[in-house]
């Protein structure tokens, strides 16, 4: 089946400028990660990217922090690969269907709409590793976060793995000593990198199976997690009752739920953090992760300013470049797989 994209007039602008641009440098792409990496051969890769998001907000609230987690549930897995976004094939098994992201990673379509869109105005030039490290950048950027320019020029992987999926990526219910070691695991620091990195939990949402276990028998004591503040608490379970619906969503952030903002940190400091793994940051007794949270509570600049700096540094886990790997020409599928049954992605000319 096929997906045909309509543009916007903005859109069109862009690949035309792209054309014009590509044709006068010769299209020549740098050979290691730089900012600078599309300049020449797809300079408007960025806002391409941008548009489509910012298309995408208009009627999805939740995109840009959807799009943020399936740039660090692929970062977490292999390096940053977009080997997350590989569908079943006859030889890869999905990272999607892994138990961190069976039915809770979304955002996949709108990822196929910028490499529709990106292969219109840049063929086999951008790869889907970059793409998703883009999305992210321009998701914080649009919600009102810090601004800043990605290394670019990752190569996608031709494999994927669930196992190591299944093994790497933290979930929701560990202590912070858990929490440390994931990350710690995949090269991160579990201090700086860990507050910051956790402080993309400022906007979007969560399903209530990843918080109920803290709102009526936390740890199996029969009582709800101790660190809730109790007015919180009776929200929580107002929305999330016990044998009811665990699909439905709480706002991380009770304040600003759509904006990028430090507020998430001044939540965990009246312990209105939504996720074990949230509150765990500033509760845990001795922890020497509660001064970074105060910090951060205190000083949005200095959240905004780590927050760059350790997506940066995990945008570059173990990353693929010159003719190492592939650049997809389809997320979805390896070149020249034709066994997985994903759509051709086409762009209309209208």
């Amino acid at each position: 089946m096929r997906k045909t994209m309509h543009s916007s007039p903005l859109m069109l602008v862009l690949i035309a400028l792209c054309a014009i641009l590509i044709e006068s440098s010769g299209g020549l792409a740098n050979a290691q990660l730089s900012p600078a990496f599309y300049d020449e051969s797809c300079p408007f890769a960025s806002d391409i990217i941008r548009v489509v998001i910012a298309e995408a907000l208009q009627t999805d609230a939740r995109i840009g922090a959807s799009l943020i987690r399936l740039h660090f549930h692929d970062c977490f897995v292999q390096g940053c690969d977009a080997s997350v976004l590989l569908d079943n094939s006859d030889t890869i098994l999905s990272e999607k269907e892994a138990l961190p992201n069976n039915n809770s990673l979304r955002g996949f379509d709108v990822v196929d709409k910028m490499k529709a869109w990106l292969e219109y105005a840049c063929p086999g030039v951008v790869s889907c590793a970059d793409i998703l490290a883009i999305a992210a950048q321009e998701s914080v950027a649009l919600s009102g976060g810090p601004i800043w320019r990605s290394l670019l020029g990752r190569r996608d992987s031709r494999t994927a793995n669930r196992s190591l999926a299944n093994t790497n990526l933290p979930g929701p219910f560990l202590p912070l000593q858990g929490l440390k070691a994931a990350f710690i695991a995949i090269g991160l620091n579990d201090n700086t990198d860990l507050v910051a990195l956790s402080g993309a939990h400022t906007f979007g949402r969560a399903q209530c199976g990843g918080f109920i276990h803290r709102l009526y028998n936390f740890n199996n004591t029969g009582l709800p997690d101790p660190t809730l503040n109790t007015t919180y608490l009776q929200i929580l379970r107002k929305l999330c009752p016990q044998g009811g619906n665990t699909t439905v969503l709480a706002n991380f952030d009770p304040t600003t739920p759509d904006t990028f903002d430090n507020d998430y940190y001044s939540n965990l400091l009246i312990g209105e953090g939504l996720l074990q793994t949230d509150q765990e940051l500033f509760s845990t007794p001795g922890a020497d992760t509660a001064k970074i949270v105060k910090n951060f509570s205190a000083n949005q600049t200095a959240f905004f300013e780590s927050f760059v700096v350790s997506m940066i540094r995990m945008g570059n886990l173990n990353v693929s470049t010159g003719t190492a790997g592939e650049v997809r020409l389809n997320c979805r599928i390896v070149n020249g797989d034709s066994s997985s049954g994903a759509d051709t992605l086409l762009v209309s000319s209208m």
